[in-house]
Parts: C-alpha cells; structure tokens; sequence
C-alpha cells in the first residue's frame, strides 16, 4: 500500500500563490468595504500584494501541495 497524499486546501489555494523564488504571495484584508472611515494612507499601504514571513510559509506551502524541494 503507498503513501497517502494530502488533499490541496481549496480555501488556502484560492488565496495564496507561490512565486518562482518560493516566496507565498497573498492579498491583504481590510480593504473591501467600510473605505470612507479609513485614511487614505492607510487604504494606499494596503494596495498590491504582501508577502508572508518565512516562518509561516512551508504551514500554507503544505496546505497548498507546494512542498519546499
């Protein structure tokens, strides 16, 4: 009998990618409603991808079926 593969997370595929240097891309929260009360700096600084640390990566590259090699 071989080994079990892991089921890809559906939640954590739709929102994380992995980059060519294996760095896991994700889009910021807080910036789809209730704008008006919240500073334009603020709303700016949340535009454009985020990456995650280092330390939380291989936990969603694993989710992901992402596996570090």
């Amino acid at each position: 009998m071989g080994k079990n593969k892991m089921k890809t997370h559906r939640g954590a595929a739709k929102r994380f990618k992995v980059t060519k240097k294996g760095k896991v891309k994700y889009r910021r929260g807080f910036r789809n409603h209730i704008l008006t009360h919240k500073s334009s700096k603020r709303k700016r600084q949340l535009r454009g991808p985020a990456y995650l640390d280092d330390a939380d990566a291989p936990r969603v590259k694993k989710l992901i079926g992402k596996g570090t090699k």
